[in-house]
């Protein structure tokens, strides 16, 4: 990977970019023992503004809880951490990487009182299905590989080692000539891409899947605060994939992917990006870039 930043914080100290490494015995590179987040900046009217950082950081020490990873700082002191690597780095616009992993010690599953390590790395990043997949749309596939049961993968954890999941999926999809992949629960309805939660307007309502075995995604709840705000109610229910197939609109919400329509699954055409999906591609750019004022408390300026 290329230079993309000068400095990276790293335990409460900033290093420079190719000095940011952890010995190969850390427990996390074994096990996937890290939690983490992404979190964009965007370049506003007023400077450079985090996107809901109090939401992304709260989720990143829930995570940690849920994995039982004490992480050895306080919620204000990663946001403020979270804040200097970007004015460290003179970023304006950047993609944002907290991630706090089992370190050096114990080997084996019981980590014992290995420490816990917390990095902070920020670095510029455009659109991550791609312009013409924010303007035009996108190819997806149904996954083979199925969304982890709430069981087997505590769901509402953004954990490192669950990812080889969603990484499999996206081999998958690409492999087969398309954009992105969607994966099923383990009874077979719509759960989320594989790193993005999903939206589909069919007979004129805007529906969601619940948050049974899907991430409990930031940007997807900014898209149904949005929605009704402006009095446009969003339906939480089982999707099955026929519901998209015959969707007059679909679209993935992400932090990465923003607001990314969905125009094909499984070679069934759904169709250009339509009016409910423009709306709130409007609305939310609109909001993280700072031009609505209804919505700055949202924004965590640098």
């Amino acid at each position: 990977m290329n230079k993309l930043a000068d400095k990276i914080w790293m335990d409460g100290a900033f290093v420079e970019w190719e000095n940011a490494t952890t010995h190969v015995l850390s427990h996390a590179l074994h096990y996937g023992a890290g939690v983490f987040e992404g979190i964009r900046c965007y370049n506003t009217e007023d400077g450079p503004a985090v996107f809901r950082l109090t939401e992304h950081v709260d989720r990143l020490f829930d995570s940690a809880k849920i994995c039982r990873m004490a992480i050895p700082y306080t919620r204000e002191q990663v946001a403020e951490a979270i804040l200097e690597t970007v004015r460290v780095n003179g970023l304006k616009e950047c993609y944002i990487r907290p991630l706090a992993f089992i370190g050096l010690g114990a080997m084996g599953l019981y980590p014992k009182n290995n420490p816990i390590n917390l990095i902070i790395a920020a670095w510029p990043w455009g659109a991550y299905l791609g312009d013409d997949g924010l303007n035009k749309g996108i190819k997806v596939r149904v996954s083979s590989f199925t969304r982890h049961h709430i069981n087997a993968a505590m769901s509402r954890a953004k954990v490192s080692g669950y990812y080889m999941n969603s990484i499999l999926a996206k081999q998958e999809a690409i492999s087969c000539g398309c954009d992105e992949a969607l994966l099923l629960d383990a009874q077979g309805y719509v759960a989320e891409g594989s790193g993005e939660n999903i939206f589909i307007v069919r007979k004129g309502r805007l529906i969601t899947p619940p948050l049974t075995s899907i991430l409990d995604g930031i940007t997807r709840e900014t898209v149904i605060t949005l929605a009704e705000d402006r009095g446009m109610k969003v339906h939480e229910q089982l999707v099955t994939r026929d519901d998209v197939y015959t969707s007059s609109e679909a679209f993935f919400t992400g932090t990465a992917a923003e607001i990314t329509p969905i125009r094909e699954l499984d070679n069934r055409e759904i169709g250009p990006p339509g009016p409910v999906t423009k709306q709130i591609q409007t609305l939310y750019f609109d909001v993280v870039k700072g031009k609505n004022p209804a919505y700055k408390s949202w924004l965590a300026y640098v």
